[in-house]
């Protein structure tokens, strides 16, 4: 631990990255809360576990039209002021979510879904710029795992937190979770320093959807397995947060440990943080990444083999594992692309986003209807058998080296 210390005392760029992980900290417990609180709300309002899925997603088709969006409109935003909007939406988020205890129609959770798919945007752009702005290349999979560290604490401790809070009411809730928004307002707050590109709004007049898609269609071409890596995470994560999170509500009236099935999906990622956070990985990250969820795909399937909790919650750690260390991978692919695309960035980072959108569209509906078929438990089996077989087809197909059209990219200013 004295060795870690030592490097935030000494090294600025880690000082830097500890204080924007406490941040992330803050922002995504309040978000871990809501994720919990959210389709459990919803499904306990409207009795449809396809409907629940609908909603969900709708959140989802929000942070797509975002992503179209934000490249023009936030091309020269400072990482701060992404970070403080991203706040605020949170807050008017957790408001509306409140007030659907009181008015649960259906309007009511799509104004709701509607402010947490741009807030989820606007902290998803912040993470990536201050990642492409400050960190080196080869430290960037380190600080990926490190900040995923605070991250994943966030997600971990929400359901044990949530539970407890919604048991005491709406308005304890609420109160909670303005808390965990301010202390991250005052952490941005107190770092004025944060790195970041000049400060420049362009107007909503100026976005051009249709041309930030074309960006897309071009990009999409060079960087298409890592693509399709991050949608599988997508599905993966979308699948623990809408099925799953009614899972683990059943699981609690079944067994005390029922609550744990979340945070054990969880578990990986903060003990990981660390030893990743030593990793200076610059070549190799993609097929890491596939040979992991071959892996995790293959455990996740395990899930049919038996109801029994401790062996539900043994198989989702272990599944886990292998996820958790996917994400930093291809976080730091990303990363690498970002470095290397100047003042058009943000066209990269609204093409990941995008795609992570995307799986939790198509996805949490789709999840929605097997669970209502097969169930909650064995949809995780037939996700982990949609996540093996992809898995294995990019084993064979992605090219070693990935290529970016720096010449047609360069005449996009």
């Amino acid at each position: 631990m004295r060795r870690y210390f030592l490097r935030f005392k000494e090294d600025p760029v880690w000082s830097q990255i500890l204080i924007f992980a406490l941040i992330l900290f803050f922002l995504r417990l309040s978000d871990s809360i809501i994720a919990y609180w959210a389709p459990n709300q919803i499904q306990s309002s409207l009795g449809n576990s396809v409907l629940m899925g609908a909603l969900i997603s709708f959140q989802s088709v929000i942070g797509f039209i975002a992503d179209l969006l934000f490249p023009r409109i936030l091309r020269k935003v400072r990482t701060r002021r992404l970070i403080i909007l991203a706040i605020i939406t949170s807050a008017l988020t957790i408001f509306f979510l409140g007030a659907s205890e009181v008015k649960p129609f259906v309007a009511m959770f799509l104004v709701t879904m509607t402010l947490w798919g741009i807030y989820y945007e606007l902290a998803n752009f912040a993470n990536f710029q201050f990642m492409g702005s400050v960190v080196p290349r080869n430290i960037r999979t380190a600080a990926w795992g490190f900040t995923g560290m605070f991250v994943s604490l966030a997600w971990f401790f929400g359901p044990f937190i949530a539970t407890e809070l919604l048991e005491h009411g709406v308005t304890i809730t609420v109160g909670t979770l303005i808390i965990f928004l301010l202390i991250a307002f005052v952490l941005v707050m107190l770092n004025k320093s944060m790195h970041s590109t000049p400060q420049d709004i362009i107007s909503l007049e100026k976005a051009d959807p249709w041309l930030e898609f074309r960006h897309w269609m071009i990009l999409a071409k060079a960087v298409w397995p890592a693509l399709i890596i991050n949608l599988l995470l997508g599905i993966i994560d979308a699948t623990f947060y809408t099925v799953g999170a009614v899972w683990a509500e059943k699981l609690t009236h079944i067994s005390p440990w029922g609550v744990w099935f979340l945070p054990m999906y969880l578990l990986p990622f903060v003990c990981l943080g660390i030893p990743l956070s030593t990793w200076k990985i610059g070549n190799g990250k993609k097929k890491m990444a596939e040979k992991l969820l071959v892996v995790s795909g293959i455990l996740f399937i395990g899930m049919a083999v038996s109801p029994s909790i401790s062996w539900q919650l043994a198989i989702i750690c272990l599944a886990s594992c292998g996820v958790a260390i996917c994400y930093p991978l291809i976080e730091g692919v990303f990363t690498d692309y970002l470095n290397r695309m100047g003042k058009e960035k943000k066209d990269m980072i609204g093409l990941t986003s995008s795609v992570i959108n995307i799986s939790y569209i198509i996805w949490p509906v789709f999840a929605g209807l097997l669970a209502s078929k097969v169930g909650e438990r064995l949809t995780f089996s037939y996700m982990g058998v949609l996540v093996l077989t992809i898995s294995i087809i990019l084993l064979f197909v992605t090219p070693r080296k990935l290529k970016l059209p720096q010449t047609e990219i360069k005449t996009w200013e």
